[in-house]
């Protein structure tokens, strides 16, 4: 019986002792921890200043600006909505939205054309594209400030040849912007784009500058200017006459363009420089027209087989094929065969470079021409003359123009004599040819003739020769100048490839292509 009484003892006792251990090794290693015993008080901090100033972020990276400039800019951008009649032949195809389709051709039709404008003065002037309000009806611009008031605006006059305009509204005490020089401006400089595309108001976009003086010939006229500044912010339709501005909230550009297979942003966008805008508005403003000096030259820019011919040390300037009689360019003794290297001290190296060094200066400028003659270089004083150009004759224009588009009624067995009339058109080409275009009395399309051809061009490397008539580019059929300029343009690089269907003046026909 003792010896039950100690067996049953002894595994008392070590099931206690398992019972205890299994206890302390438990709270040994699992007693829950107190988080608040080592921290009395949990502090959260509040603050309204940011951890860097504006300053300082301005100064690490020239993006940190957008906001300051967008809030200052934006009350100075404008949007533009124009009321202009039209047929349905000649509904444009940008910009426009079909008032009343219900009625068909049956009452005459009108439409709108939206996009945005500059203010540039305080007392009301606003600058903008000449295509957002050309062939306006009469008291149907309307002009929406970023406050939300609105303003019948007035057209105080128009420059197509640099698809610039200037409206007047009555306002005083408006925010005006600043011009800024776009002679200084640069590839990869930070830009914003201020406008309102698609009627979504005051939008701002961002980018840099991607290239300068574009040459893309959208502009449909004969002494057109075009030396775009290029960029890669957004533009897209609606933003026609909106700003292009700096980081200091200077005007550098008005936005004019995009390059587009869509019709929508794909990447490029072109600006009219501020220089040339500022010109053309302070001539409209003081004299209701834009008095545009004239060198009086042929020019074409210089390439690697001009640059050899000519025997110069490197591919540069822009080479002169022809002078205008009694122009002041053969007044003060330039030439045909004259390469041209700067202008006041700056190069030019592409013939739009030159034209719109020149479209910035006043006739009567006395300009400082750097010209390249016969192996030497030679300095040359120009005074501008001016072009010569009615205005009663642009007035008269215009006004055929609004009449072509309005729906004309007629009683049956009428015959318009006027019908049909075309101006003859001339265009000059980089690959250093110039064309003229000769209608057709029969309503076809027009012919387009060569009527000259530059030495040493690639032109004429082809074997193009004045006389010929140009049928196809690079087999795409030329139905008119401006399909030439389309498929010319689309070939932009390299000519490696390039081709003509020609009609000879003999009548033959055959294809010419680059070498």
């Amino acid at each position: 019986m003792k010896f039950n009484n100690r067996y049953l003892s002894g595994i008392l006792l070590i099931l206690i002792g398992i019972i205890a251990g299994t206890l302390f090794a438990f709270y040994s290693f699992y007693s829950p921890v107190d988080d608040r015993a080592d921290v009395a008080v949990t502090e959260v901090k509040h603050s309204s200043e940011p951890l860097f100033s504006s300053e300082q972020l301005e100064k690490l990276d020239a993006r940190f600006l957008f906001e300051r400039v967008a809030e200052r800019v934006t009350p100075m951008v404008v949007y533009i909505e124009t009321t202009i009649p039209f047929s349905r032949s000649d509904m444009p195809d940008d910009e426009l939205h079909d008032e009343d389709s219900f009625w068909g051709d049956m009452l005459p039709k009108r439409a709108r054309t939206v996009g945005s404008g500059i203010l540039i003065s305080s007392d009301g002037y606003i600058l903008t594209n000449n295509h957002v309000i050309d062939g306006a009806v009469d008291d149907e611009i309307e002009v929406v400030l970023n406050d939300k008031r609105t303003f019948k605006g007035r057209i105080v006059g128009q420059d197509p040849t640099t698809d610039l305009a200037v409206l007047k509204i009555n306002a005083r005490g408006l925010p005006a912007i600043t011009f800024g020089n776009s002679d200084k401006v640069g590839v990869g400089e930070w830009v914003l784009a201020i406008g309102n595309p698609f009627r979504l108001r005051s939008t701002v976009t961002a980018g840099i500058v991607s290239a300068l003086s574009r040459d893309v010939q959208i502009i449909d006229d004969q002494m057109r200017v075009e030396s775009f500044i290029q960029t890669d912010a957004a533009i897209n339709k609606g933003n026609s006459g909106g700003a292009l501005v700096n980081t200091s909230g200077e005007l550098i550009g008005v936005n004019t363009a995009i390059a587009s297979q869509s019709g929508s942003y794909q990447g490029y966008g072109f600006a009219v420089p501020s220089n040339l805008a500022s010109k053309v508005a302070e001539d409209i403003i003081e004299h209701g027209h834009v008095r545009r000096a004239l060198l009086g030259v042929t020019i074409v820019s210089v390439n690697a087989n001009m640059a050899e011919q000519l025997n110069m040390d490197s591919i540069r300037g822009v080479y002169i094929s022809g002078i205008s009689p009694g122009s002041a360019a053969e007044k003060h003794g330039l030439r045909a065969d004259d390469v041209i290297l700067s202008v006041n001290g700056e190069k030019v190296n592409e013939s739009n470079q030159l034209q719109q060094k020149i479209a910035v200066l006043n006739p009567g400028d006395i300009v400082e021409l750097k010209i390249y003659r016969e192996g030497k270089e030679i300095s040359k004083q120009v005074v501008l003359g001016m072009l010569e150009r009615e205005q009663e004759e642009l007035a008269e224009r215009q006004q055929d123009r609004r009449e072509s588009i309005e729906p004309q009624q007629s009683d049956e067995g009428t015959n318009n004599e006027e019908e049909g009339t075309q101006e003859v058109e001339f265009a000059v080409f980089d690959l250093g040819f110039r064309v003229m275009t000769i209608p057709n009395s029969d309503h076809e399309q027009d012919r387009l003739m060569v009527i000259d051809v530059v030495n040493g061009s690639d032109a004429d490397n082809m074997g193009l020769e004045e006389g010929d008539r140009i049928l196809k580019v690079n087999g795409h059929k030329v139905e008119g100048l401006q399909s030439l300029k389309h498929f010319i343009a689309q070939n932009s690089g390299p000519t490696e490839g390039f081709s003509f269907e020609i009609q000879a003046q003999n009548g033959n026909i055959k294809t010419i292509q680059s070498k």
